[in-house]
């Protein structure tokens, strides 16, 4: 079934199920759920069937789809994916029934749309899939700023108390990077040789171009993604949309709309500025190590539960993109891992956390202790999600960071030393939230909290077993990212560092 049109099915499964969601009557708020659930299962089904059919082995695009969409501008409808698009789609269509499950009664208190809720999310898995999926650059570019509009009303009109201030500074910052993108679209096209289906992703490889124009070209690209990322120092839009979204919201946002942004970097910027990429390299690095570090250093400062998540996850990204500009295989199979490992960390640390949130009414974590002693099946869950995010060994993370920092030491050395100290500051932000929330006597709130019902624990169940069992064998996802990876490389054009041979083993003539 290689002609089966599956990339523009699997987008139109969540867009006809939240068309569905939306045109339900108000009072039908269940059957609204259950709708939004039973489409993105049905999604999610699609993906498992469409991922069987994939080979492995191949580097370039499969189950590709090319139309005409705008010709007088070379603009095409043009989907297709690699090992990393594909990784990336899967974590969307695994998430989202997730999300939707863990967001059943978030809505019902609030007396906002419940179907309207629910409806956005089906909308924002959509953009998802298509923005993973796209080939044609100027597609990506619009799917890139669609996202926005969901994302914005999920935390605009379902957030906390601060939603509106976090959804404009949301939508600003995120609007400011995606005219820097335009301008570097347009300027991409004009330096092509234009034409029919010039806009296509391949057709735009090895595009003959100045060094000056290359390089503010990629710098328009680089910012627009950077921002999504975020990478520090353009950053602090992050922390008050994922503290003021809703649980479900702040992890499809953190989890995967946050990706576009580095999987944006290493699909689009390495390919297509390939010299600019090598010159910003340092620079990059540089902006990556401060990240890691800085994000991990807030977080051990806060008091409020999911601003604390929400720095970690800038501290992570700060790994991704270190191992994206490493410019070695190890990196940047790493930091594609890193994606797809942090997605189900984070997803597991935010749920739980809103599962605390809807228990006790406050987010500080002064409020809370002795939470084991009451529910012991929600704190022993939050304690593994913590341990995947600070990256224990037989955890998901594990594997990803150990690879960026080797395939970041082959190349920077010094910068990935720095990195390390990621490692132990994770330990202490982590273990510091758990020893606060959870160990100690319980006190006169958290001493009649209920640990998770049946619904919490079937949210919860997929995600640490995903996080056990990648920790222990993460080698199908590596099988899948690996030639995409490789291929990345060849359009660069740069190779991994040939290693040392030490001077004893050297031979003496």
């Amino acid at each position: 079934m290689t002609d089966f049109p599956w990339l523009t099915v699997l987008a139109l499964i969540p867009l006809l199920g939240a068309l569905l969601v939306a045109a339900l009557p108000e009072r039908l708020e269940q059957v609204a759920k259950q709708v939004a659930l039973g489409f993105s299962l049905i999604t999610l089904a699609v993906l498992i069937a469409m991922a069987l059919q994939f080979e492995s082995g191949t580097q370039g695009f499969q189950f590709e789809e090319v139309h005409e969409w705008i010709p007088q501008f070379g603009v095409s409808y043009a989907l297709g994916v690699d090992g990393i698009a594909l990784v990336l789609i899967g974590l969307a269509t695994v998430l989202t029934p997730v999300c939707i499950l863990a967001s059943w009664h978030d809505v019902d208190a609030t007396r906002r749309s419940v179907k309207g809720y629910f409806a956005l999310l089906l909308l924002l898995e959509t953009f998802m899939v298509g923005v993973f999926a796209a080939t044609d650059v100027f597609l990506f570019y619009v799917l890139f700023e669609a996202m926005l509009v969901p994302m914005y009303f999920i935390i605009g009109s379902y957030g906390g108390p601060q939603r509106s201030y976090a959804a404009v500074k949301f939508l600003l910052y995120s609007l400011f990077g995606g005219l820097l993108m335009l301008a570097a679209v347009i300027g991409l096209y004009v330096v092509s040789d234009g034409g029919p289906q010039a806009f296509l992703f391949e057709n735009m490889l090895d595009t003959d171009m100045g060094t000056s124009t290359e390089r503010l070209l990629f710098v328009g690209f680089f910012i627009a993604f950077a921002i999504k990322a975020p990478l520090w120092p353009v950053h602090t839009w992050l922390p008050d949309a994922a503290a003021e979204s809703p649980p479900g919201g702040a992890v499809l946002l953190v989890g995967v709309l946050d990706k576009v942004g580095t999987f944006g970097m290493i699909r689009f910027c390495l390919p297509l500025f390939p010299d600019a990429s090598q010159w910003a390299a340092p620079v990059v690095i540089t902006l990556a190590v401060i990240g890691i570090l800085y994000g991990a250093l807030l977080a051990i400062g806060q008091t409020d539960m999911k601003r604390l998540i929400a720095y970690t996850s800038i501290s992570h990204f700060g790994f991704i993109v270190l191992g994206i500009f490493a410019m070695t295989t190890q990196g940047q199979s790493g930091a594609t891992l890193y994606m797809v490992n942090h997605g189900f960390s984070t997803a597991a640390l935010f749920l739980i956390a809103g599962f605390l949130i809807s228990r006790r009414g406050s987010r500080l974590i002064a409020d809370y202790g002795g939470v084991q002693r009451v529910a012991p099946m929600l704190a022993g869950t939050f304690l593994v999600a913590g341990l995947s995010s600070l990256a224990l060994p037989g955890l998901s993370t594990f594997v990803s960071e150990f690879l960026v920092l080797v395939g970041t030491f082959t190349r920077y050395e010094a910068a990935a030393i720095i990195a390390t100290g990621g490692i132990i500051l994770a330990s202490l932000y982590i273990l510091l939230m758990y020893q606060r929330t959870m160990t100690g006597q319980p006190n006169e709130h958290t001493s009649k909290l209920a640990d998770l019902d049946v619904r919490e624990a079937w949210v919860v169940a997929p995600l640490i077993a995903v996080i056990i069992a990648l920790g222990f064998f993460p080698q199908p996802l590596l099988d899948v990212i690996s030639p995409a990876v490789d291929r990345t490389m060849q359009q660069v054009g740069v190779e991994d560092p040939a290693p040392e041979v030490p001077a004893a083993e050297r031979s003496v003539p």
